[in-house]
């Protein structure tokens, strides 16, 4: 079950944490996987992995706030002979603040990233995807669903992107193009270790403890259990799912009162 074999997976923001995790997943279940990133270092690293474990990966810079970049790169993709069967959009950017200490630059950098770097991807491969049928794979948040303290612009951008999901999959249905979205809780990734040595010197641990029990199960999430949601709903046993925000969040929506 779960198995990729002859299919094609775009993923954006893949050369580390989820991203990462979701190429490597797909790899290993028969994928070719095209690892998309800003970051030329990790995306080619990730590649590399996939490829010396015997999976298909090759790695395309891609800086999805620029349409013509991302047109670019899916042509790319097309000309070289591939079919676009899933596109997972996971590429963004994370910011602290509230209405008012949010600046304008971090406003727009926020919606260039996570909200038009979305719509750059879809709006490139959908046209190819209407040919043949497939999958599109949004990353969102809890923040999407519930008040989270400083995060005003982040939140506003994953509520965006939960309403963007369900817009494409009611314009799409009949192209047989299914499209969700994952809401993930607080997952460990390099972004949150990152975090907590930059504002937490020395207290890295405690604050670590503090935030996974933030979530009732009392833990923060692997990349690989997100990965392994994603490889669900972009598998093929997944056919009947379409227009659904899925929340892997550890019980934090429902349980937190």
């Amino acid at each position: 079950m779960f198995r990729l074999d002859n299919k094609t997976a775009i993923i954006t923001g893949a050369g580390s944490g989820i991203g990462r995790a979701m190429s490597k997943v797909f790899a290993q279940q028969g994928a070719t996987v095209f690892v998309l990133d800003l970051n030329e270092t990790d995306g080619r690293n990730v590649a590399e992995e996939i490829n010396s474990a015997e999976g298909v990966a090759f790695f395309r810079k891609c800086n999805v706030s620029s349409q013509a970049e991302v047109i670019h790169v899916v042509s790319e993709i097309i000309q070289a002979g591939n079919v676009i069967h899933i596109l997972v959009n996971n590429a963004g950017i994370a910011h602290i603040g509230n209405a008012e200490t949010t600046s304008e630059n971090d406003f727009d950098r926020l919606i260039n990233v996570n909200v038009k770097g979305m719509y750059n991807c879809m709006h490139a491969a959908i046209p190819h995807m209407k040919k043949s049928g497939g999958v599109i794979l949004n990353m969102a948040s809890v923040a999407s669903s519930v008040g989270i303290p400083d995060r005003f612009a982040y939140s506003m951008t994953k509520g965006a992107v939960v309403g963007m999901t369900l817009s494409v999959a009611k314009d799409y249905i009949h192209h047989n193009i299914r499209c969700n979205c994952i809401s993930p809780g607080r997952v460990h990734t390099p972004f949150v270790d990152g975090f907590l040595a930059k504002n937490y010197p020395g207290k890295e641990k405690e604050m670590f403890d503090k935030l996974s029990k933030t979530q009732p199960i009392g833990r923060m999430a692997e990349p690989v259990e997100v990965a392994n949601l994603a490889l669900f709903l972009c598998s093929d046993e997944a056919a009947f799912i379409t227009g659904c925000d899925y929340a892997i969040d550890g019980g934090f929506i429902k349980l937190n009162n």
